[in-house]
Formats: structure tokens, C-alpha cells, sequence
């Protein structure tokens, strides 16, 4: 059911928790603490009232201000952007949605720790988060242990659902995301032969290495180098070095954009002329501020492409660009958008916010229409949806080929 179709059947009223209706919410953090107080005083309900008055609080935490702090403001965009349509038009079920915000910087223990705090003292009811599988995986225990729903926007490992029941996810998973780029590289560009440069520290890089090298060698390709590098590292010449002796036709460089930029230019500088490969992770307008010509002719998989002619997506695109001052939305704005629309569709359709029945409304989730396509949860509580393939050239990513899962959700 689409977010649409759910505004227009007749609406159960919202069931809010007995805590709710009491505990005043806090607003954003950029306001001066005397209006913080008044906003807080002002929020307070009675017991008689408050079940027509509260508002639904969620929380997001993501990346604002550690290594790849543009996901996270991205996905913030997103959220913050969602939210405003959703309360304009009434909220759910007449109560509107109050977003709670929550810098991890990057870093795993913050994250788990922020979302001990956006549940144990904010009283979120779901909290959206994070961007990096990392994060998400620390972060996972906490609201499974609390049963408070948390759905990652992007974390594309599949372990972070894994975590457990309440844990869910608004993208595809990155054995999807790998086999994409490797049936890409094999039946599109027809190479055969691909290394691979991947961050070991990272789950994220791990994972998508490990289901790339798997596809691409069942199309019969081969894997002729791997080599590994950490996030920060200043030098990958001689990894490059290493990789240019095994002569390959592309290599697959499954990382974040900070790091990705560079590893190009010191390839291209090295004289490794073939396509580079990528995917999400590469999404960023810091990608081309650092990489620049050294990018062009490579490819990425990713979850949509503004410039797709469907109506949803151009609306979309359009409305966040005359927010955002002509900021064009990249995969984690629009993943982030789609994450909070989607749990807004859940609450209305369970017709409460208690925990047991929202996750199970969020786990029923079949055919909503996002602006990253049609979503449906799987029996691990994945998003099965397309993916696209992107050509960088020119600082612009290119639309290529959709491809489709091969695997209906269970």
C-alpha cells in the first residue's frame, strides 16, 4: 500500500502510548534555550487532553560532522523534508511527527550510544538510522533490546537486520548491490577480468567485495588481484602498483567517497585507464570535489537517479531543491525520505504506536511507493527493490539500466 492509498481509506484513531501523553517534547536543537523551555511548557498535556494533542517523536541520528558527515546530512534533509509533508497534511492521523535529531560523528560507540539516548530519554517510538553499516550495527542492540523499531536508511551489510526483529532497513542489501555490479561488469561491459581495492575495516567494503567476487566469478569472470586499504589512508600506490602489474579490465572499489576520490587519482596518475567500479558509498557531491576528471567512465550501483522522468522522483527532486537552495538530492536524502514515509504509513495502518504492532506493520509492508522504488520487506526485513547503474562523467552521474531482483519477497 502506498503512502497515498493509506491517506485515503478511512483512518483508525492514533493509539499512543500512556507515556506519551504526558511527557513533553523536545524540539530541535538549534533554538535558543529560553524558547527550548517555553516550546517544552507549551507542549505539556493533560491527561484529558493529551491523546488528541501529542505528538509522535521519532528519532534520527546519523553522520553530521565525522568522515562522511555528507551522508548524514543528506539523510537529515531527507527526514526533516518528509516530515514537514506529513505534518502539513495533517500528521498521522491527526498527530504530527516530531523528529528528534542526534549526531554519531561517525563512529560506532556514539552511535549506540545516541540511541540509548533518543530511547531512554526522548521516548522515541522509532528511531531512522544510521547511514553506515557500521553504525547501524552497533546501534542495532540497543533498540532491539528497548523493542523499539529502528530502520536504517542505507546500511546495506545484511547483518544489521540480523540483529533481530525490530531492525529493518529501507534499502536493498549488499548482496543485491554486489551481484548488480557484477552482472553489469560481465553481460554490459563483457570484461573478464576485475580486481579489487576494498576497506578492510569496513563491514560495508567486506561485504560488498565478498558478493561481487562470488557473482562475478559464476559469469565467469576472474578475480586476477585484491588489495586492501583503511579508511584515512593517505597513499594507495603501492596497492595501485600491485593491481597495474595484474592488468585487469576494471576494478571494483567498493568504498567511501574521502577515500574512493583519492585511490582515482592516484590510479589515473599510475596510468590505470580502465572503468572504475563502485557503488552507494560513492554518492556524494564531495566524490567529484576530490576526484574530479579522475572519476570519468566509471560506474556505480546505486537506489535511484534524479534524473529518472517518473513523476514521484521529479517531484521529489524538485520540491528538495527549492528547499535545499538547487541542492540536488543524492541516494541518502531520498533513502532517508522514503524510510520516515514509510514508517509513517506503518503507524497509520496499525492505527497505534506500541511497539509489537507497529513492528508488525512495518514487517507487512508490501508495494509502498517510495522515490527508490517499490518497497516490500522480505522475511529478514530487507527492502526488495531495484537497483541502478550510474556513469560518472563530467561531474554527473548518468542513468544506465535499472535491474531488477531476481527474488520476489517472501
Amino acid at each position: 500500500m502506498s503512502s497515498k492509498d493509506a491517506q485515503s481509506i478511512s483512518k483508525p484513531k492514533l493509539s499512543l502510548s500512556p507515556l506519551l501523553k504526558t511527557v513533553p517534547r523536545l524540539r530541535l536543537a538549534l533554538i535558543l534555550p529560553a524558547l527550548v523551555l517555553l516550546t517544552a511548557l507549551s507542549c505539556s498535556r493533560s491527561p484529558q487532553n493529551a491523546a488528541d494533542h501529542s505528538t509522535i517523536p521519532v528519532g534520527f541520528f546519523g553522520d553530521l560532522t565525522g568522515p562522511t558527515y555528507n551522508f548524514g546530512s543528506s539523510a537529515k534533509n531527507g527526514v526533516l523534508m518528509a516530515a514537514d509533508e506529513i505534518n502539513l497534511a495533517g500528521g498521522i492521523n491527526g498527530h504530527k511527527l516530531d523528529v528528534v535529531i542526534e549526531d554519531d560523528k561517525g563512529s560506532p560507540e556514539e552511535a549506540a550510544a545516541i540511541t540509548g539516548k533518543l530511547i531512554e530519554r526522548y521516548k522515541v517510538v522509532a528511531v531512522i538510522g544510521a547511514g553506515a553499516s557500521g553504525n547501524s550495527l552497533a546501534a542495532a542492540p540497543k533498540a532491539q533490546s528497548a523493542h523499539v523499531p529502528l530502520i536504517s536508511p542505507s546500511s546495506t551489510n545484511p547483518a544489521v537486520t540480523q540483529a533481530g526483529d525490530y531492525i529493518f532497513r529501507a534499502c536493498f542489501i549488499d548482496a543485491f548491490q554486489g551481484e548488480v555490479m557484477a552482472r553489469f561488469a560481465a553481460k554490459t561491459l563483457k570484461v573478464k577480468r576485475a580486481a579489487i581495492m576494498l576497506d578492510f575495516n569496513s563491514p560495508y567494503s567486506r561485504g560488498l567485495t565478498e558478493f561481487f567476487e562470488f557473482s562475478f566469478t559464476k559469469l565467469g569472470g576472474e578475480i586476477v588481484a585484491k588489495q586492501s586499504y583503511s579508511q584515512g589512508d593517505p597513499d594507495y600506490r603501492g596497492q595501485l602498483s600491485v593491481i597495474k602489474a595484474a592488468n585487469p579490465d576494471v576494478i571494483y572499489i567498493p568504498g567511501y567517497y574521502g577515500e574512493v576520490a583519492i585511490i582515482a587519482k592516484q590510479a589515473r596518475q599510475l596510468g590505470l585507464l580502465m572503468p572504475l567500479l563502485g557503488a552507494d558509498g560513492w554518492d556524494a557531491p564531495e566524490l567529484w570535489e576530490l576526484g574530479g576528471d579522475a572519476l570519468n567512465g566509471s560506474y556505480i550501483s546505486n537506489h535511484y537517479s534524479a534524473d529518472d522522468p517518473a513523476e514521484r522522483i521529479q517531484k521529489f527532486t524538485h520540491d528538495y531543491r527549492q528547499r535545499y537552495g538547487n541542492l540536488t538530492p543524492d541516494a541518502h536524502a531520498a533513502l532517508a525520505y522514503d524510510a520516515l514515509k514509510f514508517f509513517a504509513e506503518a503507524v497509520a495502518r496499525a492505527g497505534t504506536t506500541e511497539s509489537s504492532k507497529l513492528r508488525d506493520a512495518l514487517a507487512a509492508t508490501k508495494n509502498f511507493t517510495g522515490v527508490t522504488g517499490i518497497i516490500s520487506m522480505d522475511g529478514e526485513r530487507n527492502a526488495v527493490k531495484p537497483a541502478v547503474i550510474l556513469k560518472l562523467e563530467d561531474g554527473k552521474y548518468i542513468y544506465q539500466e535499472t535491474i531488477q531482483p531476481e527474488t520476489a519477497p517472501r
